[in-house]
């Protein structure tokens, strides 16, 4: 966090301080008053100061590279996650699909990776997705006010992904596959990058997605007196994965996933290989079926052909993880609360809560490492599986041990002078604004 000028890591101390010990409005200045640092000094360290937040995320991953836990079986994941927005002011924001809301709203879209184990999952990097809007000459403005780099250029979310995969490959973080919901994984340029790169992928595809059970052939046949060619695709067995999931001859198995509170979570798969046209190349892929309840899901994946499938199921399995992350970013750590206009300070928020998301992940790793759990407990509360401490747990011990410092009756008083003070000169400004507009002649043009 050292700039040209100054070493501000103090002031990320504080912030990081601020997000693991308060509970709501966990804005920017609402961090500063709780911690002692002025709010002018807080807003300028997140929001204008020049220090990487992708050089604080390299930092982290670093740690992350080299510890024990995720040399065995880590899982990265993608998704994207979307906070409403007032206004169209913060980088990034606009009207475009909400996720969480299910709907068209005015929002701001990140795409995330999430590093999973049995044990622990948390955002390890991610970017902030601008609408192609935001690249029109009219945006242009905006764009500098945002402090966009003038570099940006429009990427989808699926291209957001892939670099933010090249970085964890380039920083060495260990993984032994992807996963990835259905707009991720029936993007074939992600999938074939993944596959080129020699990953494993597990991707989640539409209903209507083509396979075929058989190599298939594409030929180009000249017809018409003018000599168009069009293209032919010949194949014996060409289906829609839906077709494929009462097929009798797909291996199937019924397995346990890991406990949840009503249990142990179980589930239906099933898995052939197929043929997929990536252009005009076929190539050979698992299609894994999976069934829980009323809910199927079809995943295309690169694994080996002779991964089991009781290992493919256990991958597979890992996205549902990513919702645990991205509702301990919001709930735990005050994501959905961050309130700022510009791209760097979105960069320098996703890297502090990213090593506040590491600081209790390494906590907890580091606790189960020296104590063992008591065996007697599961006989006492007569269950098979003990629970793990969440990110809460840990937020509600540190609180205790390093609890916010409490308001005096004049500091309570200055406090709400600073509010009506504020709110005061914002309406003054607000007001000075509207009246030099209605007297400018050109502003009805």
């Amino acid at each position: 966090m050292r700039t040209k000028t100054r070493d501000t890591s103090e002031y990320g101390y504080h912030y990081v301080s601020g997000l693991l010990r308060m509970e709501t409005h966990r804005n920017i200045t609402a961090i500063g008053r709780n911690t002692g640092v002025s709010g002018q000094n807080m807003q300028h360290f997140v929001s204008n100061s020049t220090w990487s937040g992708m050089a604080l995320i390299g930092e982290v991953q670093s740690e992350m590279r080299y510890h024990p836990e995720f040399e065995k079986e880590a899982i990265v994941v993608f998704d994207e996650s979307a906070e409403v927005k007032a206004g169209q002011v913060a980088a990034g924001a606009g009207r475009q699909y909400n996720g969480r809301l299910g709907k068209v709203e005015n929002s701001q879209v990140g795409v995330f990776a999430s590093l999973v184990t049995p044990r622990v999952n948390l955002w390890i990097d991610g970017e902030l997705f601008l609408p192609e809007h935001w690249f029109e000459t009219a945006y242009a403005e905006q764009r500098a006010r945002a402090g966009v780099p003038k570099d940006r250029v429009f990427q989808t979310k699926p291209e957001l992904a892939w670099t933010i995969m090249q970085r964890l490959v380039a920083n060495g973080i260990p993984f032994k596959a992807v996963a990835m919901d259905d707009l991720y994984g029936r993007n074939q340029v992600l999938r074939t990058h993944l596959y080129e790169a020699g990953i494993e992928y597990y991707g989640d595809v539409p209903v209507t997605t083509v396979v075929y059970r058989d190599k298939p052939q594409v030929t180009y046949e000249k017809t018409g007196r003018k000599g168009r060619t069009s293209r032919v695709i010949t194949a014996k067995q060409r289906y829609e994965v839906s077709d494929l999931a009462t097929s009798a001859d797909l291996e199937r198995a019924t397995l346990t996933l890991r406990p949840n509170e009503r249990g142990m979570l179980c589930a239906e798969f099933a898995r052939c290989r197929v043929w997929v046209l990536y252009g005009d190349t076929p190539r050979q892929e698992w299609l894994l079926i999976r069934r829980t309840g009323k809910q199927t899901t079809y995943v295309l994946s690169n694994a080996s052909p002779d991964a089991s499938l009781t290992t493919m199921a256990w991958r597979k399995s890992h996205r549902y993880f990513i919702e645990r992350s991205n509702q301990d970013a919001k709930s735990e750590l005050g994501w959905d609360e961050f309130q700022a206009t510009k791209y760097q300070a979105w960069q320098h928020q996703l890297a502090l809560t990213i090593l506040a998301s590491w600081f209790i992940a390494d906590t907890r790793l580091s606790w189960m490492a020296q104590f063992s759990r008591d065996p007697d407990l599961l006989t006492q509360y007569e269950t098979d599986v003990l629970p793990l401490l969440s990110v809460a747990n840990v937020r509600t011990l540190l609180r205790a041990t390093m609890p916010l410092p409490q308001l005096t009756k004049d500091q309570a008083i200055d406090l709400v002078i600073e509010h009506l003070v504020n709110r005061t000169l914002s309406r003054r400004s607000r007001l000075a604004k509207s009246t030099q507009q209605s007297r400018d002649p050109t502003s009805e043009m």
